[in-house]
């Protein structure tokens, strides 16, 4: 079901907000709060970015530090270093990338001009698939003299969106002139990326942050959040009859605490998906977490891209079967382990809803969930599996029901979405 109802936008309830505003921001106005500030000491920055904790917000959650040291150490042997802010949302159920670089496209510049000073980059790129949110960085850019910029040179790459073309080494393929697809690792993109040089690959949101620490260091960074997941991130907020929402929330607050802010009452809700699709389903257990990434490792699931749609009236089977077939849809069709098995995965979770599936389908179901992981060019195998292996483990009872009986939530309208709780909302100006 795609959303198409406004946006709401908003910063958690008492917190000074880093990331989100009403309205657009542009050069002037961001200037005066005080964006754009000279580097000076780029060995101070690099310092607090490692004291920050600050980790990537595009899904994996690896400390950018790590990235930053080991394409800058990579750069020196190699006679240089890129830097590509990645804003290609292949994701539908997450709008935070789109939402950044339409309307705080100076935010994410500046923090892409302090990371390429920390590689110690000459050239940067703005890769996206969002036409929109392309027109408002080249019009950002065209307010930048070259003082600001410090010699840095930025071009804008827009691709055609698909689930696989926001994964790095796609970005670096497409950079490179070809298809906007993965390829195998090794090289990753801080060993060899976008001609042939070591290259930071980071998302949006995470770049956003970087100003923020070179305003007010690490400590006042880690004023909200938790030890090991610090700061606040993006949640793109769907599912349970409700407008969609971005909230930028700290770490660590509770989940029912959101779905009190979002006003879905607890008693509602029968699970979620979250991280968008990749990091799969979660039962009523979901009610005892807290929003960071230790609180839902304990799970077996994640926040990825902070995108979390709450299931109410939705039935998990039903939801699974729409996100594997959209696993299946979006495979980028190159590796045959992740072409075969996410259209094998799909075929038992849709028979599943629809119940068709042998006790055989399911035995084969559980079996993929474990040695398919891993194999393919990217992750979106490792997003299918998940799927899979979430269904099983947290709905025994319901993928049970299904098997005997069939199910009163699927027999009165089976969620059959192609884009599984896809934003494309209205965006206030």
């Amino acid at each position: 079901m795609t959303t198409t109802t406004a946006l709401t936008i908003a910063a958690w309830p008492g917190i000074e907000p880093r990331l989100l505003r009403q309205g657009d921001e542009d050069y002037t106005e961001y200037r005066k709060q005080g964006g754009y500030q000279p580097l000076d000491d780029v060995d101070h920055l690099l310092a607090e970015v490692d004291l920050s904790g600050l980790l990537g917000r595009g899904g994996a959650a690896f400390p950018l530090v790590v990235k930053v040291r080991a394409v800058r150490d990579n750069g020196r042997l190699r006679g240089g270093a890129i830097v590509v802010a990645n804003g290609e949302e292949g994701e539908p159920a997450s709008i935070k990338d789109r939402w950044l670089l339409r309307h705080r496209p100076h935010l994410v510049l500046d923090g892409l001009r302090l990371a390429a000073r920390m590689v110690e980059a000459a050239r940067a790129h703005v890769y996206v698939s969002d036409r929109r949110a392309a027109e408002e960085v080249e019009s950002a850019l065209a307010e930048l003299d070259a003082a600001v910029l410090n010699g840095l040179a930025i071009s804008v790459l827009t691709v055609e969106p698909t689930y696989v073309a926001g994964e790095e080494t796609a970005a670096v393929r497409v950079l490179n002139g070809g298809p906007a697809k993965p390829t195998d690792k090794p090289p990753r993109p801080f060993e060899e990326g976008v001609a042939g040089l070591p290259t930071l690959v980071s998302n949006v949101e995470t770049l956003a942050n970087l100003p923020f620490l070179h305003r007010h260091g690490a400590e006042a960074f880690r004023q909200y959040g938790t030890s090991t997941s610090p700061g606040t991130f993006l949640a793109t907020i769907t599912g349970a009859g409700r407008p969609p929402a971005l909230y930028e929330i700290p770490h660590g607050v509770a989940f029912t605490d959101l779905l009190t802010v979002h006003g879905v009452p607890a008693d509602q809700v029968s699970g979620v998906l979250m991280g968008g699709y990749f990091a799969g389903l979660v039962n009523r257990d979901m009610l005892d977490a807290t929003l960071d990434h230790e609180s839902l490792r304990r799970l077996n699931s994640g926040l990825g891209c902070g995108a979390i749609a709450i299931l109410t009236e939705d039935c998990p089977v039903a939801v699974a079967a729409s996100v594997m077939a959209y696993y299946d849809r979006e495979n980028a069709s190159q590796c045959g382990s992740c072409f075969n098995g996410t259209a094998a995965m799909s075929a038992v979770t849709e028979a599943l809803r629809d119940g068709l599936a042998t006790h055989e389908d399911l035995a084969r179901l559980e079996r993929w969930s474990v040695v398919l992981r891993g194999r393919g060019a990217c992750a979106t195998l490792d997003g299918a599996t998940n799927v899979a292996a979430s269904l099983l483990a947290q709905f025994p009872q319901l993928v049970a029901s299904h098997m005997e009986k069939g199910c009163e939530t699927c027999d009165s309208g089976v969620f059959g979405a192609v884009r599984p709780y896809e934003v494309e909302a209205v965006m206030p100006a």
